[in-house]
């Protein structure tokens, strides 16, 4: 509980906690909540975008053989549509991210779609793992932040 370890690059960091005092305790928990936020927001960014890549794959699936020439509603933005004759349901053109837009089949499509999904799954748990270390940190650091303000505490004369 005393002390923590942590893995900064290629070196190992250890801390003794009980030498720091409560002010530096407080900076280092302080510094922990906001890299926790950090990953917080990540990872809602990261959830968000994989299910944005999961859903274009799904859209993907939905085209059947008999689509050609079908009728359908083209999205200009995430609130305006303009109806569209789909011409060709073998290619598509797929927004590979910045404002670049590529042509691929539908398989291929698929594919990429699925490559995203599943690189946006392995970042997400790797940062999942990294906030859950760092909660472990930082509940160490409450502890012993209780444990000292108690010693203080009890250094403190008693009144009569």
């Amino acid at each position: 509980m005393a002390t923590i370890s942590q893995n900064e690059g290629s070196n190992m960091q250890q801390i003794d906690l009980m030498k720091l005092n409560i002010q530096q305790l407080s900076q280092l928990k302080q510094q922990l909540d906001s890299e926790l936020t950090i990953f917080q927001d990540s990872l809602a960014t990261l959830k968000m975008a994989k299910g944005k890549f999961a859903a274009s794959k799904e859209s993907l699936e939905q085209f059947k053989e008999g689509f050609d020439q079908k009728t359908t509603l083209i999205p200009l933005t995430g609130s305006m549509y303009v109806p569209g004759r789909i011409k060709d349901i073998e290619n598509v053109i797929i927004d590979i991210g910045t404002g670049y837009y590529v042509e691929k089949d539908r398989d291929s499509a698929k594919d990429y779609f699925k490559r995203k999904v599943d690189f946006v799954g392995e970042q997400i748990e790797k940062i999942e793992i990294l906030g859950y270390e760092k909660s472990q940190i930082r509940d160490a650091i409450c502890e012993v932040i209780s444990v000292k303000l108690q010693q203080m505490k009890a250094q403190l004369p008693q009144e009569s």
